[in-house]
């Protein structure tokens, strides 16, 4: 079962066709990018094709993952805005929200209330859950024991996959600059999320990312995206507000009885046969 449809699987195919590149050289197009951000902050321009990892960025990008680290549990909303091109040529904007709560290390919860199909996500430590209201249709599967190995089963087996996952992860850091080649500051917002923000460029082989972190909680509050692999060069953009970190969330929060009680259907991918079938553990 799909936690999503429509412009959610096209996404998924992108992401899915990113991570089979194979890593490749530094990228002379991210270079380009770095010298015309720094241009409008008089700083000079790196040495041509050389690619910096800016101190101060990779600094930011610390604080964030250490603050997501330290959360014994978190919500926060997120709506991912999707670019997609149309027969007209200029691209169209689809945007899904996300409504999320997590208890490290075994607790999860995703509600996708629209635009397109409403679907809810839940996990408990020991199974997964994928339910869609709508048809009243439900998948469940074996889980293991920690968020982030639930989330790479739940891709793997299922194609579910979320675009702030590395906000979940135990090791946020590690996630946000894997590979990292380029990293560098932008300078101060004050008109995304109603708060101060950071704005930090990063840059690894297969995308680009603007991500701006609020200057006195660390958290991420918006993440632009351009991927490498898209010879359309669309952009991908979520939103992040209603943070809430260390509060108390109840374990009825990683379940639904109502989500129980409905058809059953196999945990797999979207052209995967929906028959009804026991829980079977992830490959």
């Amino acid at each position: 079962m799909h936690e999503n449809t429509g412009n959610r699987d096209m996404h998924t195919q992108l992401i899915r066709t990113v991570g089979r590149l194979k890593r490749r050289a530094a990228l002379a197009a991210l270079g380009t990018l770095f010298a015309t951000a720094v241009a409008a902050q008089n700083v000079p321009p790196p040495e041509p094709g050389k690619m910096v990892l800016e101190p101060k960025a990779m600094a930011l990008l610390k604080q964030a993952g250490t603050v997501l680290a330290a959360a014994s549990s978190m919500s926060f909303s997120a709506v991912a805005s999707y670019e997609y091109p149309s027969q007209l040529g200029p691209p169209i904007l689809y945007s899904v929200r996300y409504d999320v709560a997590m208890q490290r290390p075994d607790k999860l919860r995703v509600i996708i209330p629209g635009d397109g199909p409403a679907s809810e996500f839940y996990y408990d430590g020991t199974s997964m859950m994928a339910f869609s209201p709508a048809e009243n249709l439900v998948a469940v599967t074996n889980a293991p024991p920690t968020i982030d190995g639930a989330l790479k089963a739940a891709f793997e087996t299922a194609d579910i996959y979320y675009p702030f996952t590395d906000l979940l992860v135990a090791d946020p850091y590690d996630a946000l600059t894997n590979g990292a080649i380029l990293a560098f500051t932008i300078g101060s917002s004050a008109v995304v999320g109603g708060v101060k923000t950071d704005m930090v460029a990063w840059a690894n082989d297969e995308v680009f990312l603007q991500i701006w972190l609020g200057v006195d909680d660390k958290l991420p509050r918006r993440v632009r995206a351009l991927y490498r692999a898209d010879p359309l060069a669309l952009h991908h953009q979520i939103d992040i507000s209603d943070w809430r970190l260390g509060q108390p969330i109840g374990a009825d929060a990683f379940a639904s009885e109502k989500a129980k009680a409905a058809q059953p259907m196999r945990f797999d991918r979207p052209a995967g046969t929906a028959v009804a079938a026991k829980p079977k553990p992830p490959q």
